[in-house]
């Protein structure tokens, strides 16, 4: 960089002679009256229309002017000018908050002016918002039944029944219908406002003889069999709730929240009328709205989705309009606000469609759409080069000749190598991975969005740019370069790889591009792509099912041999449910492994919940095992619980347990997408932790056997003389070995499998992890059948 100085010798100051001209500002007569409004009280949306005039007679061919608040008021859609009869008019068509405000007109004839003025702000008032309960509802015909209705509305409004004014006015107002005969089948109230009558809400009650499947709902009442009923929203909220009768449960069921905040809906309204005079107060004025209710809003799909049709309205009037700095500023408060973790559940919601809603074909297209509406409206910016920072976005626009290399936040580098003169626009946003899915033109759901989302836009085209990001969570691998693509999925959108490559990983991932939209990086968790886990697993895995089949035929074979001692004949219970569990648990192994490399969500869930199950159901008949010996070794004597009363403890520990564990996690984590990991059939660890639904019990069941295994033996030692039969003696001590063996085998494998989760990047613990997780299936039960039955047959012995 050269630094350029330049000194100056000041110079004589000679004398001059000045003239004075005085320049006479042109006449301005005011007017006597203030401007006239038509009608003089106008609500949110109506027409108004200002008069102006008439000037002074000596005013003949006069030019007018309108302004608001000193600014000139453009004629545009909603802004209409009409010159007649020594009168100027301006008619706007749909008076919202924006025309708020002072006005004043100019009539002007060469050096004459004529002005008026209004003497207050005039101002709109806010629509009445009637809500009534209930809205339409079915009741049960019966003589003398009561039904309460009631109609509320903001102040400073009050309202009145029309067919019943006995029932008085006011903010809220209540009145008991009592059912006199069951002639008149419809009957319906008119709630209106007392000093504007056009404002109305209707309850219409239909009453029926017939017998109803869901009866007596407080907020829905009566219905058959597939009636959609409505209620009224919570207070300051617009819409309805709607549900519907179910007979199989005799209730209310898909119950669907349709409300939208009030402000939010009186904007999505103005939203579509928008110009060059409006535009600039109502983004300001939205984004307002949107830090005044932000813990409404980001709680509320409706809310978001309403801001995002908003957003894309304001799209649509920027291909008209100069979008300026403060007004780009707002938008860019208003689109982070939607973007904080807060509104993830939110956003949740919208991209999986779980909810109708008002904009019910818009709900799935939401999260694509706010990107959109952000890449239409930055393309309408100024030619001006600024910064805009706000606390979730940050916006940098500038020009630059040959190469271009900036850091932004410390999160993005954007690298332009040669890009010739240009104006570049680059919008980085903190946590857009809340918004957009994570999924990419397979449709897959095991990635994620592991860097900050980027806008680039430029004002000529570029084909070769190079970005370098930061990942946000180090423990995810396999990075992929991409771009958001609103054509995929018949324009849902989705994350796409074409003309992006992955050029380097190390502390940072950098992409190359031959094309500029929005990009990120998709990354997923860490597995280890190593051949020897795969050999060790599927070759343990298969050992391990022959020898469980050989298991349940020696089973098969003693059964009917097994002694009529209660210890043995559960003993062996025992061994059969955890060679059967683990058997299934393999099968439903092989099964996942095959679909996880194939993305179905759907049925990578099912496999993983029957794993689930059966895993645990093999330590869970591993802690019945421990509960047979412990009771056996305390109570020495037949005379205390039957054999079928510990086989249906047995049978409730060894699969009911599991099956609830695993029923409550995955109804706790799948409405989330959050059960599954994104790259195996298993219970996800990274997002919502779930594999502890399955690591906590199988740990404490191991801490639960050490623990019986250290009491019986210390009994057995105390009590040498034991007063139970030799073969009853014999089958404890068998219980013991086993139990001894296998409960450290478990818990070394599993935990070893807590330590692939918290090291993923430790392909030591990979291993070690697969060899005995393989070595566990082929343990839990064979041992002790197998060489049991061969040594006892050696003894001539069943046990």
């Amino acid at each position: 960089m050269t630094t350029t100085t330049m000194t100056t010798t000041p110079m004589p100051t000679p004398t001059t002679t000045t003239t004075t001209t005085t320049t006479t500002a042109p006449p301005t007569t005011e007017g006597t009256e203030p401007l006239t409004f038509t009608p003089a009280e106008v609500f949110l949306g109506e027409t108004v229309t200002v008069t102006c005039g008439p000037p002074p007679i000596n005013l003949t061919d006069w030019t007018a002017e309108w302004r608001r608040d000193g600014n000139l008021i453009l004629q545009d859609n909603e802004h209409s000018f009409l010159n007649n009869d020594r009168v100027a008019t301006l008619t706007i068509s749909k008076f919202f908050a924006t025309d708020n405000g002072l006005y004043e007109c100019r009539l002007t004839q060469g050096n004459s002016v004529f002005r008026q003025k209004s003497t207050r702000t005039f101002t709109a008032k806010d629509r009445p918002l009637i809500q009534v309960t209930p809205i339409r509802r079915k009741v049960a015909c019966e003589v003398g039944k009561q039904v309460t209705l009631q109609c509320s509305v903001q102040s400073p409004y009050t309202v009145m029944f029309a067919e019943r004014p006995d029932a008085g006015s006011g903010r809220t107002i209540t009145f008991v219908f009592s059912i006199l005969d069951c002639v008149n089948q419809i009957n319906t109230f008119t709630c209106q406002v007392e000093t504007a009558t056009k404002f109305k809400k209707s309850i219409t009650l239909e009453l029926s003889t017939e017998d109803f499947d869901c009866r007596d709902n407080s907020e829905f009442g009566d219905g058959k069999d597939g009636d959609i009923a409505e209620a009224p929203c919570d207070q300051d909220r617009v819409g309805v709730k709607t549900a519907v009768c179910k007979k199989t449960v005799g209730n209310w069921t898909d119950i669907q929240d349709n409300c939208t905040l009030r402000e939010v809906q009186e904007l999505l309204d103005q939203s579509q009328f928008l110009n060059s005079n409006s535009l600039p107060l109502f983004v300001e004025r939205l984004s307002n709205v949107t830090r005044n209710f932000t813990k409404e809003v980001l709680s509320s799909p409706n809310d978001i989705n309403a801001i995002v049709q908003i957003l894309n309205n304001v799209a649509t009037a920027s291909l008209n309009i100069t979008i300026t700095k403060s007004s780009m500023e707002n938008v860019l408060i208003t689109a982070g606000i939607l973007t904080t973790d807060e509104a993830k559940d939110s956003w949740d919601t919208l991209n999986t469609n779980t909810t109708r809603n008002n904009f019910s074909s818009n709900t799935e297209r939401a999260s694509s759409t706010l990107l959109f509406s952000l890449e239409t409206i930055t393309n309408a910016l100024t030619n001006d080069f600024f910064d805009i920072v706000t606390p979730s976005i940050l916006l940098n626009k500038t020009t630059f000749t040959g190469s271009f290399n900036a850091d932004f936040n410390s999160t993005v580098t954007v690298n332009i190598p040669d890009g010739g003169s240009n104006n570049i626009t680059v919008i980085t946003f903190a946590s857009m991975d809340n918004v957009l899915p994570a999924r990419d033109e397979k449709n897959s759901s095991f990635n994620v969005i592991n860097g900050q989302v980027v806008l680039v836009q430029s004002s000529d085209t570029i084909n070769n740019i190079s970005l370098t990001f930061d990942t946000i969570n180090d423990t995810l691998n396999n990075p992929q370069c991409v771009f958001w693509n609103f054509s995929l999925f018949d324009g849902l959108g989705g994350w796409d790889n074409e003309g992006c490559m992955l050029f380097s990983v190390n502390e940072t991932v950098t992409c190359i591009c031959d094309h500029l939209t929005s990009f990120s990086i998709l990354m997923s968790p860490y597995s280890p792509n190593n051949p020897a886990l795969s050999y060790i697993t599927y070759v343990g895995v298969s050992i391990s099912m022959g020898s469980l089949v050989i298991c349940l035929i020696i089973e098969a074979v003693i059964w009917r041999k097994i002694r009529k001692n209660n210890t043995s004949y559960l003993r062996h219970v025992s061994i059969v449910n955890i060679a059967v569990s683990l058997l299934i648990a393999n099968i439903w192994f092989i099964i996942g492994a095959s679909i996880s490399k194939g993305g179905n969500q759907q049925a990578c869930t099912a496999a993983t919940f029957f794993i689930h199950v059966f895993y645990l159901a093999l330590f869970f008949w591993m802690l019945a095992s421990g509960l047979l010996l412990l009771y056996r070794t305390i109570s020495v004597f037949d005379d205390g619980l039957t054999k079928n009363s510990m086989l249906a403890i047995g049978f409730f520990l060894g699969y009911g347990a599991p099956l609830i564990i695993a029923i409550i996690t995955i109804a706790v984590t799948a409405p989330k997408e959050e059960y599954i990991q994104r790259t195996v059939c298993w219970l996800n660890w990274y997002q919502s932790k779930a594999l502890l639904a399955f690591v906590i019990p199988a740990l404490l069941i191991v801490l639960i056997n050490l623990v019986i295994l250290f009491v019986v033996i210390y009994k057995m030692l105390r009590r040498r003389a034991v007063s139970a039969q030799a073969d009853e003696r014999h089958v404890l001590v068998v219980i013991i070995r086993s139990l001894a063996f296998l409960t450290p085998f478990f818990g070394i494998t599993w935990g070893l499998g807590i330590g692939t989760m918290t090291s993923p990047e430790n392909k030591g613990i990979h291993i070690s992890f697969a060899f005995f997780n393989s070595l566990q299936t082929t343990s839990g039960g064979n041992s002790s059948s197998v060489l049991g039955f061969f040594r006892n047959r050696i003894r001539g012995r069943d046990d």
